[in-house]
């Protein structure tokens, strides 16, 4: 019985370890701030979840008493972890991070269009619906954006 115990928390552990690198990979490799952001809160969490079930096997088969004090950790983790990204992405959203070229889904703009789901950038907007929009010349015609000081 403690060979297949040992054997449930090699593979937990290896799950979430394998889980845990491919977080820590998506980090350092993904191109933009909401890709990085994906990384992290899906994979990382999933192998900390893996890593602490497979302690609270492993302490629960050599004690008297199941260790169930440790399944706190992974709880807080599961519920921290998508609220802290969603507050970090909407974060980036209403400071304008530059996305990638790669990155699929456009936060709408501001406005009656954000309204209606239209995630087509403001200049397309405005070239598609001149009498709609007031007339104000461009500060960057060439399409660079804009520098904060």
């Amino acid at each position: 019985m403690q060979t297949v115990i040992e054997a449930i928390v090699c593979v937990l552990l290896l799950i979430g370890s394998l889980f845990t690198l491919v977080g820590a990979i998506g980090l350092a490799r993904l191109p933009d701030f909401f890709m990085r952001l994906h990384g992290p809160t899906k994979s990382t969490t999933l192998g900390v979840g893996g890593i602490v079930l497979a302690s609270v096997i492993y302490f629960s088969a050599n004690s008297n008493f199941a260790s169930l004090h440790e399944l706190l950790i992974p709880a807080f983790l599961f519920l921290t972890a998508p609220i802290s990204a969603h507050m970090l992405a909407k974060a980036g959203t209403q400071q304008r991070v530059p996305l990638a070229a790669a990155t699929r889904g456009r936060p709408p703009i501001t406005g009656a269009s954000a309204d209606k789901r239209d995630t087509r950038d403001t200049r397309e907007v405005r070239e598609a619906h001149p009498d709609s929009q007031p007339q104000v010349a461009d500060p960057n015609p060439d399409g660079t954006p804009a520098q904060d000081a």
